[in-house]
């Protein structure tokens, strides 16, 4: 197996709907599942970042 240089490689469960979803959206756009979860993760911690700077 090669390394990855600029990825970590990572092993969740996730909600059958979703994941299905997920692989819809990968295969309609033709953009990588990895690249779907990378702007996913970063609009969660924007997210999350933005609700901490309310408080």
């Amino acid at each position: 197996m090669s390394k990855l240089k600029n990825r970590t490689r990572i092993s969740n469960a996730v909600d059958k709907d979703l994941w299905n979803k997920m692989q819809e959206l990968s295969k309609t756009t033709q953009v990588p599942i990895s690249k779907l979860l990378d702007n996913a993760i970063k609009l969660l911690l924007e997210s999350y970042k933005e609700k901490k700077g309310k408080k």
